[in-house]
C-alpha cells in the first residue's frame, strides 16, 4: 500500500480546487458586461429584422478569457437574467417570449459557442504555451462557425417561417461583423493575458 505524502494531498486538493468565490464573481462581471453591451443599439438586418449586437463580441470575450466552463456560466448568467425579465437582450427585449422570435436560434447557441469558443482556446494556450492573437481569433471564430450561425439559422427558419437556403443567406450578413468581433475578442483577451498570466493558465480560484 502506498501512503500519500502531504504535499501530494495538498496538490491533490488544490487540483479539485477548481470553483471558488473569485470564479463566480468572475462569471457574474462578464454576465453584466455581456447585457451592458446590449446598451449600444441594435441594428435590424434582413426582412426578419434579427438586430447585428454586441452580444456575440461579449460571449467570445468571456469564453477566450475565462475558458469553457467558466464562459459557459457567465453566457448562462446573462441568458437566465434575461429569461426571467431583465431586459438585457436586444431592443431591450426579456422574457420567455424571445424564444418564439427569429433570434431565439442565436441566443440559444451563445452558451454552446462560449463552450466551444473557451475549450479551444484553453486547448491553443496549452498546446502552444504562447499567446498567439491568432489562434484566439481562431477558437472565436470556430465557435462561431459551428454552434452561432448554424443554430441562427435553424432559429430563423423555424420561428421566421422562411425555408432553410433563404435563412442561411439572410445569415451571410452577420458574417462580416463576426469576424471583426472575434477579431477585437482575440486582440482584448491577448491583454488580459498579457496583464493577468493567470487567465491564461485558467487559475482563478
Amino acid at each position: 500500500m502506498t501512503s500519500s505524502t502531504p504535499s501530494t494531498t495538498r496538490s491533490s486538493a488544490t487540483n479539485r480546487r477548481r470553483f471558488g468565490a473569485q470564479d463566480i464573481a468572475l462569471i457574474a462581471v462578464f454576465a453584466a458586461l455581456i447585457a451592458a453591451l446590449t446598451l449600444v443599439p441594435a441594428i435590424p438586418v434582413g426582412p426578419l429584422g434579427v438586430p447585428i449586437t454586441l452580444q456575440t463580441f461579449g460571449v467570445a470575450v468571456a469564453a477566450l478569457v475565462l475558458g469553457a466552463w467558466r464562459g459557459f456560466c457567465a453566457v448562462g448568467l446573462y441568458l437566465i437574467a434575461g429569461f426571467a425579465g431583465l431586459p438585457v437582450f436586444a431592443k431591450f427585449s426579456a422574457g420567455l417570449g424571445v424564444l418564439a422570435g427569429p433570434s431565439a436560434g442565436y441566443l440559444i447557441a451563445f452558451p454552446i459557442t462560449a463552450l466551444i469558443t473557451g475549450a479551444l482556446a484553453t486547448y491553443f494556450l496549452r498546446r502552444t504555451g504562447s499567446l498567439s492573437r491568432i489562434m484566439l481569433f481562431v477558437a472565436a471564430i470556430a465557435g462561431s462557425i459551428i454552434s452561432t450561425h448554424p443554430l441562427g439559422i435553424l432559429g430563423m427558419s423555424i420561428n421566421g417561417h422562411i425555408p432553410l437556403d433563404k435563412a442561411f443567406l439572410v445569415d451571410m450578413a452577420y458574417w462580416p461583423g463576426d469576424i471583426i468581433k472575434s477579431l477585437l475578442g482575440a486582440l482584448i483577451a491577448a491583454m488580459v493575458f498579457k496583464a493577468f498570466p493567470r487567465f491564461a493558465r485558467r487559475n482563478f480560484s
